[in-house]
């Protein structure tokens, strides 16, 4: 496997550090603490050409590999997870578009994500459904040339400013197995019946947006269904295959950030005359911190490179990233947390925030505990 960045990868990854330190580190603190949606930086990324950067150039994107989104994620997330995520999500759920969807469904929904004319969302999660994706209740049923969809969707992310989402839906509650009766729909958020109600009072990612959407009698064409019907849980399947390894970028950026700005602080603070990365107890959690990261890091990227080779390992690989980064990133939060002391404890630090932000990563996209129980049935042969 080749290990060296390529020259075109170097200058990405320096030029979207300089935009997440000029364009993101300013205003990210106030956007936390206000809960606020950054639509000044989404327009600053649209102009870089960040969103969507992974679509194809006819659509507007760069066409990035899944090797170099993971770069260009860890970077966002070093710096700001919340305000990464908003970019890096602004166009969840076109993964299964661009899979599975028509050519028109591509035409018409993909460059206004790049353009940042649109954002866009995936629905899964229910109120009473979240690992359990199979017990998802929300229904779409065929009425002449339309479908109508009723239910609740919970923890949606872009929920209250997306424009459209694909819509994980019931479509035959009589399927002969319990996979085989649902398909993902594009529903736009302007259609009567459609409503998001935003959900304030997170622990951490304040500033990436996340609603509970409604969907009463909401009627969209037929030709908003992507793929086949009745193959939307395996579309799913393999969306998180992609989606959780994009989890691990952004633990392994979280750790990034926190493992760098605790080097810097270990080297400024001074207790009983000596800067504290002189003692070995501050020196060990460095050199954890940073070989963490690192391992990290090597496992996301064979998971990237996966994905793009469609690898037979990648759903287990994908699984170990995501569980494995997620949890270097919360340790090395709480480390360097730590290491700052009583000052890391209020927000006049960033690693405060990064410590709040840190968590979600074991959470959506599948818990760890999910996470863990994929890769034994990966090993014994299990399948879904």
């Amino acid at each position: 496997m080749e290990f060296e960045r390529t020259d075109e990868q170097e200058t990405m990854v320096e030029e979207v550090r300089r935009f997440a330190e000029n364009e993101i580190e300013p205003v990210a603190g106030d956007h936390d603490r206000e809960e606020s949606y950054p639509h000044e930086v989404m327009d600053a990324a649209a102009e870089m050409g960040l969103l969507g950067a992974h679509f194809p150039v006819e659509y507007g994107g760069v066409d990035y590999s899944p090797l170099e989104m993971a770069m260009l994620t860890e970077e966002l997330f070093a710096v700001d997870p919340g305000i990464g995520l908003c970019i890096t999500s602004a166009g969840f759920g076109a993964e299964t578009i661009l899979e599975f969807g028509t050519d028109e469904q591509q035409e018409r929904f993909l460059p206004p994500i790049t353009s940042g004319d649109a954002v866009m969302g995936s629905g899964i999660s229910e109120p009473h459904a979240g690992s359990d994706v199979s017990s998802i209740s929300t229904r779409a049923e065929k009425d002449g040339d339309e479908w109508v969809i009723n239910g609740t969707k919970m923890w949606i992310t872009n929920g209250s400013v997306g424009d459209y989402f694909v819509v994980m839906c019931q479509t035959d509650p009589d399927a002969d197995d319990r996979y085989s009766g649902f398909s993902q729909i594009v529903i736009e958020s302007d259609r009567d019946g459609f409503s998001a109600e935003k959900i304030t009072g997170k622990m951490g990612i304040r500033a990436s947006d996340t609603a509970e959407l409604v969907f009463d009698d909401v009627r969209v064409p037929e030709e908003n269904l992507v793929g086949t019907e009745g193959m939307g849980f395996l579309q799913l399947m393999q969306f998180f295959d992609e989606t959780r390894t994009m989890v691990a970028a952004q633990g392994v950026g979280i750790a990034k950030g926190a493992a760098e700005r605790a080097l810097d602080y270990a080297q400024e603070r001074e207790q009983f005359g000596r800067q504290i990365g002189d003692f070995q107890a501050i020196q060990h959690k460095l050199a954890e911190m940073h070989t963490r990261t690192e391992a990290a890091r090597q496992l996301t990227y064979k998971s990237a490179w996966s994905v793009e080779e469609s690898s037979g390992q990648l759903t287990a690989l994908a699984s170990m990233a995501k569980e494995f980064a997620s949890q270097v990133a919360v340790d090395a939060a709480d480390e360097a947390l730590q290491i700052h002391g009583g000052a890391g404890y209020v927000d006049d630090f960033d690693v405060e925030r990064l410590y709040r932000d840190a968590k979600i990563t074991q959470i959506y996209e599948g818990t760890s505990e999910i996470q863990k129980n994929i890769v034994a049935r990966e090993l014994l042969g299990k399948g879904i």
